[in-house]
């Protein structure tokens, strides 16, 4: 697996790249971000050493939906599409954690999706009674 490093505050990926490899965490820490650079920039999660990101470009093939930016000095694996079945074989344990990983960012966006839903149907109602 190639490994990549970069400097505090470089981007790693933007909204919008081809989603073409997945990345771990070896050392420094990643914020993930949309709208990345603007007055609407708001940060959605940080990996830390151990953990992946990048997954769903690498299964999906679709463009990157956010910026990741290397908040310290980070090294990274890089699994691509070429080396993702070694990868898969050679870490039947470390694929499972992905696939963890995915579970559980599913779990709490559709826990944020839910709440969001759930103010909203409260404020319609609110205004109804008004």
């Amino acid at each position: 697996m190639e490994t990549k490093t970069f400097r505090k505050g470089s981007v790693i990926f933007r909204a919008g790249d081809p989603g073409d490899c997945m990345y771990e965490v070896y050392t420094g820490k990643v914020a993930v971000f949309t709208d990345y650079d603007t007055e609407k920039q708001k940060r959605l999660t940080e990996y830390y050493p151990d953990q992946y990101f990048g997954e769903m470009g690498l299964l999906d093939r679709m463009p990157r939906s956010a910026t990741a930016l290397a908040v310290e000095d980070t090294t990274l694996g890089v699994v691509t599409e070429e080396n993702f079945d070694a990868f898969y074989r050679e870490n039947p344990g470390r694929v499972l954690m992905v696939m963890q990983q995915i579970s559980q960012n599913l779990r709490r966006r559709t826990i944020e999706y839910m709440d969001v839903c759930s103010r909203i149907k409260n404020l319609t109602e609110t205004e109804e009674v008004q």
